[in-house]
């Protein structure tokens, strides 16, 4: 084997398992996996708070994992080009083996990142590579559904690879910084207290939350909507930042029976998200459909004080505000939750889709670009694939519809003694708690609103 080493860069790929970088950097010999934090290049998208406290962990998890098999974890901040120049000269690389990314940061960085040394792109993170499905006349799709039937007749994805009992190491390992210098955790004050709690970040943990998910995978459609049920994966972050491979999870699940088929279309929908990205990078900020460009939202000199009480969930609407508390609580929300929440900030407060994704950006464990982007603007009735704006969920009715009176229980105290009858919409019951706040809009005053500004659009 030559002692030549080469470079493994990992991205949102922090996992050992179905990891076709490694495999391709071990079998040339000497390994150097290294890390870098390049928040240069992300620039206004560098990962927000939640995002950071889940890479702390996960990267110490990937750190113990890698020296349990006689390698280590590299760290370095700075431009992803420059810094890993720095450690291939350092170590006598020339070749950097990565898995693809899509984000227009990601994409960049590769580019700058070939100028200077051999990079090889492998795929992994997806269940196809994105671009590689197009419609009958060759064009990239732009909607979800015959996206999705292209996408099956490609699966099942490969069989995933086991992670190597070793990975062979360097003579001399580069200098690395240490990660405890990064501060990616929060300490004055400590908002992620509850995060703990709830995840285990790493490779490990997303094992045993794929693992918990198989028993109940067949129910999922039945589970799925109920805030108050543990009905969906809660694998999101783990995917997100590639400690379990998306073809791992398929294989795992498919033959869990029942309504498994509508969790994997929900994989699909993951793989459609970056395939909108990949052809459209500034999705996550721009009205797909230009004529929602003249749509008047209100002015946060105005409006700010109804987007505060939304983001600390104080608006007068339990399900919003129980949906928003579990946000700050834990950096995650249900599904169901987080559309019937962003649909308030949008057609209820008419505040911006992208004020909202930015705070979900900045709270969200799972923040994903591409996700985050297709799926605020679905809502907001923006979107290639979109709902239509004059669609307005009505959170009251989707409360009851959704039986989520224990969810309000759990993350809206103040409302803990109220019953299913009246704890949906306490203030028209009469029974509002005086802690608990008014209505910041009446749901018929703030559809009128929304239906009014749609009509402008147009």
């Amino acid at each position: 084997m030559p002692d030549i080493p080469a470079l493994l860069w990992f991205r949102r790929d922090l996992r050992l398992a179905d990891q076709a970088a490694l495999l391709a950097a071990a079998e040339e010999g000497p390994v150097v996996p290294v890390y870098v934090l390049d928040d240069e290049g992300a620039k206004h998208r560098a990962m927000g708070g939640a995002s950071r406290w889940w890479l702390h962990h996960s990267l110490a998890s990937l750190d113990a994992d890698l020296r349990e098999r006689g390698s280590r974890l590299i760290l370095r901040r700075g431009r992803a080009d420059a810094e890993l120049a720095a450690v291939a000269e350092a170590c006598g690389a020339s070749r950097v083996h990565c898995i693809r990314h899509y984000e227009p940061w990601w994409r960049n960085a590769e580019r700058a990142v070939a100028k200077r040394l051999d990079l090889v792109c492998h795929d992994g993170n997806y269940l196809a590579p994105p671009g590689s499905l197009t419609t009958g006349s060759g064009t990239p799709f732009k909607i979800y559904t015959p996206f999705w039937r292209a996408l099956k007749e490609h699966m099942p994805p490969p069989w995933p690879t086991n992670r190597p009992s070793t990975v062979p190491a360097p003579k001399t390992w580069p200098a690395s910084d240490k990660l405890d210098d990064w501060d990616l955790l929060p300490t004055k004050p400590d908002w992620a207290k509850g995060f703990g709690k709830e995840w285990t970040p790493g490779e490990a943990g997303a094992r045993r939350r794929v693992d918990a998910f198989v028993k109940r995978a067949g129910d999922y459609d039945e589970t799925r909507n109920l805030p108050s049920i543990e009905g969906s994966s809660r694998l999101s972050p783990h995917l997100h930042f590639g400690e379990v491979s998306p073809a791992y999870v398929w294989h795992r699940v498919a033959d869990a029976g029942g309504s498994v088929d509508i969790f994997l279309s929900e994989l699909g929908w993951r793989d459609y998200a970056q395939n909108v990205i990949a052809e459209y990078p500034d999705y996550p900020s721009k009205n797909a459909r230009d004529k929602f460009d003249k749509l008047p939202w209100r002015d946060l000199r105005e409006a700010g004080s109804d987007f505060d009480a939304w983001t600390k969930g104080q608006t007068g609407y339990p399900i919003v505000d129980a949906g928003m508390r579990q946000l700050w609580t834990t950096g995650w929300m249900h599904n169901r939750v987080r559309m019937i929440a962003a649909s308030f900030c949008i057609k209820h407060l008419l505040i911006d889709w992208r004020k909202g994704e930015q705070w979900y950006w900045d709270c969200l464990v799972d923040a994903d670009y591409g996700s985050n982007g297709v799926n605020w603007q679905w809502v907001a009735g923006t979107g290639l694939d979109s709902n239509m704006f004059s669609r307005i969920m009505a959170p009251l009715s989707q409360s009851e519809k959704f039986a989520a009176g224990d969810y309000i229980r759990q993350w809206v105290p103040e409302l803990a003694k109220l019953s299913d009858a009246v704890i949906h919409d306490p203030e028209e019951h009469g029974c509002r708690p005086k802690d608990y706040p008014a209505k910041i809009i009446g749901h018929r005053e703030a559809r009128e609103r929304a239906l009014k500004a749609g009509k402008h659009a147009k």
